[in-house]
């Protein structure tokens, strides 16, 4: 998976050179992992820093390690304050050994390709352009662009959300939520003082735009005739359908930003100790799969949330996501279709005491729901949609799984 920072919309406005850069080395970097030879940082240093120098050939040069001076190149120097900032906000805040949770080096690479407009983590490393030069400028200026990056890794290594439509836009918003904790916990901020803008300070003067995303209005950032207006949304009755950008990534991650943003000042106190744990908690907790849902993200956010549950369940409400409090630890499935046309629906809590929750947690532990065949109804047979504890699938008769036929006969 290759996570950018500027989203395609606004590239291809732009720099439609530099969507045609990002797709030649997407193809090559399927080349390298199908022959087995993707980069792979082992050992060394806590980080090191290279420059591809103008080219696009990964990983380029090294010019800094953990440990060494300063260089005086401007990118090269601020990837590595960027990376020793990001890397000590999940090691001191969250116990968190950099982003795999075993301290993997993180390998980054500064001046990437010829007035480059973006930034991506690619599955191995770190990648900044320097930007056209007319309306972006460096992308390792803003920290929290390097911090967006980093959370994709351990996104990636935690809950693996998927990179499609709704566990998308929680993968690219959760990659700002932490982008913001590393931003403000250098500045020394409160969720009360902060601004909750991301890539403040990538466009260059001149640009309408105060930055990239605004957490806590969304579709605000800009407004420029060369840009566009932000097309960011904010509540899910504004939820966007579309099939670009992975179904809306970057427009939709508008969404649970601001109930982040919310929840951080509804919690008080520092982000990166209030909300940000709590999110932490629910990324790495178990509970958020690869394809879960804003509801089911929400649900496990307020799982675990302990005191601050209901500053987070008004957070994820005023955006319209509903919340179920069990929804974390809920098992329902919903059986439709047959000659009949009969309905049943079932559900579990498997934080009580139903005396089939060993046997339906064991089975959803089983489930992998981002393997399984959707396919199209048979006539006369039926379709069961399932919600295995936030994560959601709906499968046609002949699709079951034994697993799923078994938490269907448990429940229905």
């Amino acid at each position: 998976m290759t996570c950018r920072f500027v989203p395609p919309y606004l590239l291809s406005r732009i720099a439609p050179e530099t969507l045609l850069v990002d797709e030649a080395h997407r193809r090559r970097r399927t080349a390298l992992q199908l022959e087995g030879r993707a980069l792979v940082a082992v050992g060394g240093p806590a980080w090191v820093v290279h420059t591809a120098d103008g080219d696009t050939t990964l990983p380029g040069a090294v010019v800094r390690s953990a440990g060494d001076p300063a260089t005086g190149d401007v990118a090269v120097d601020e990837a590595a304050n960027g990376i020793t900032g990001a890397l000590a906000l999940f090691a001191d805040v969250y116990g968190r050994a950099s982003y795999d949770g075993r301290g993997a080096r993180v390998v980054l690479t500064v001046h990437y390709g010829r007035d480059y407009d973006n930034a991506f983590w690619n599955g191995t490393q770190l990648v900044f352009g320097d930007g056209d030069g007319k309306v972006f400028g460096r992308f390792t200026a803003p920290v929290d662009v390097l911090g967006h990056e980093l959370t994709h890794a351990v996104t990636e290594h935690t809950a693996g959300l998927r990179y499609q439509d709704q566990p998308g836009a929680l993968n690219e918003s959760v990659s700002d939520v932490f982008a913001a904790c590393l931003k403000q916990r250098l500045l020394g901020q409160s969720a009360e003082e902060a601004d909750w803008l991301i890539g403040e300070g990538i466009f260059l003067p001149g640009v309408r735009a105060r930055a990239l995303r605004d957490m806590a209005h969304p579709g605000t950032a800009y407004d420029d005739p060369a840009l566009g207006r932000d097309p960011q949304v904010g509540t899910l009755a504004d939820y966007v359908e579309t099939e670009d950008d992975n179904g809306g990534v970057h427009i939709n991650s508008g969404i649970p930003n601001r109930a982040f943003q919310l929840a951080a000042t509804g919690i008080g106190g520092t982000t990166w100790d209030g909300a940000g744990r709590v999110w932490y908690d629910a990324l790495t907790g178990g509970a958020v799969r690869a394809d879960t849902d804003f509801a089911g993200f929400a649900a496990a956010t307020v799982a675990v949330a302990g005191e601050h549950a209901d500053a987070v369940r008004r957070a994820w409400s005023a955006v319209g996501v509903p919340v179920d409090t069990g929804a974390g630890r809920r098992v329902a499935v919903r059986r439709t279709g047959g000659f009949a046309g009969l309905r049943a629906s079932g559900e579990a809590d498997l934080d009580g005491d139903d005396p089939r929750a060993s046997e339906l947690a064991a089975l959803v532990d089983r489930v992998d729901v981002a393997a399984l065949s959707a396919g199209d109804p048979q006539p006369d047979r039926y379709v069961y949609e399932f919600d295995l504890c936030g994560s959601r699938c709906r499968v046609p008769e002949q699709h079951l799984t034994p697993d799923l036929a078994r938490i269907a006969e448990l429940l229905l």
